[in-house]
């Protein structure tokens, strides 16, 4: 499974979630099912040549919150692109719409951006949204494109023992990890349960998001401060 959910969430179908109820809407809050948003991101990726493989779904219990993950066919091996959502009726974040990747070898997520459609849940909204969504995901080709470039210097990029120290008490201080989590980052890098190549930042990258189990789905701008601290090494 692509969508590891950490925060009470629970795992859903498709025909479930398009089911779900929407809140009634008010003078100034008309909710947007979550079904819709998954809608609106599908066509729009099918429109630009996309093609979806794999969709997973989350909601709370009470079904304020909504988290997926599509994953699209990918011409690149050793990963495969993914599209992170999110969706709220309570307010509590505006509809979302990150890019990252899926290693194959461990189903780790990494998710390098966040766009946030920062608009209020109003008749007009609704309105508007198709076309705001399709421009956020119309660049997507080439962010795919140098996503892929990204990766391949992390893999050509070799790390010393004592880079790799540097590197992780970065990530420590920028708080993309917590101290807790060190001595697993470190024991992966030394000793990876797969197969990530050399003791390159590749190796370090996968280490980290390895670790992270998956919680840039519900906080998708986890990782960009990662991929700053490692693309400051691997030029």
């Amino acid at each position: 499974m692509s969508l590891m959910l950490h925060a009470g969430a629970e795992r859903i179908d498709y025909d479930a979630l398009h089911l779900m109820p929407t809140p009634e809407a008010t003078e100034t809050h008309v909710p947007i099912a979550h079904s819709a948003v998954v809608d609106m991101v599908r066509y729009a990726l099918g429109y630009y040549g996309h093609d979806i493989t794999q969709e997973d779904f989350g909601v709370t219990p009470d079904g304020m919150r909504f988290f997926g993950v599509l994953s699209l066919q990918s011409p690149y091996g050793g990963y495969t692109d993914t599209v992170g959502l999110r969706n709220s009726h309570d307010k509590t974040f505006p509809i979302g719409i990150s890019f990252g990747s899926r290693v194959f070898v461990c189903d780790n997520l990494a998710f390098s951006g966040d766009t946030v459609i920062r608009r209020k849940h109003t008749v007009h909204a609704r309105r508007d949204l198709p076309g705001i969504v399709a421009g956020v995901v119309e660049p997507l080709q080439a962010q795919r494109a140098s996503q892929h470039a990204q990766f391949s210097r992390y893999q050509a990029t070799e790390l010393s023992p004592e880079a790799a120290d540097h590197l992780i008490l970065q990530l420590y201080r920028k708080r993309v990890i917590t101290v807790t989590k060190i001595p697993e980052i470190l024991g992966h890098f030394e000793n990876p349960p797969f197969d990530w190549g050399g003791r390159t930042a590749w190796r370090l990258f996968n280490s980290v998001t390895y670790v992270l189990e998956g919680r840039v789905v519900e906080n998708p701008r986890a990782t960009t401060d990662l991929h700053d601290i490692i693309d400051a090494v691997a030029t």
